[in-house]
């Protein structure tokens, strides 16, 4: 079920505003997607975000992941990251604790 308050995007990428999800059964969904010449071309879904072409079914638009792997060497006071095992390391002053592998996999933006 398609869900105004998200954002979509078409199967072929094309970005989309979605302006009523009250429509007639079988183009429950109005709304447009952005036509390459730059214009928005208006058109109707139905409940599950279907088309009449596959290419402009709603497909939900997700940021992109954020994926990292961090070294964190940690200290009584602090800690400090790094990208790589050798560089924490290398870098560890004598009153470190513990050197830690830290991942971090999101969605871009996350947290903010």
């Amino acid at each position: 079920m398609i869900d105004k308050n998200k954002k979509y995007r078409t199967r072929d990428g094309r970005e989309v505003r979605i302006y009523a999800t009250d429509g007639e059964p079988g183009a429950e969904i109005h709304g447009a997607f952005h036509h390459p010449s730059g214009d928005w071309v208006a058109i109707a879904w139905d409940l599950c975000g279907r088309a009449s072409f596959a290419e402009l079914d709603l497909v939900e638009a997700r940021n992109p992941r954020f994926k990292r792997n961090y070294w964190i060497n940690v200290y009584n006071t602090n800690v400090v990251a790094y990208p790589s095992k050798e560089e924490a390391n290398v870098r560890a002053m004598s009153s470190r604790i513990a050197c830690v592998r830290v991942e971090i996999d999101c969605e871009e933006g996350d947290g903010l």
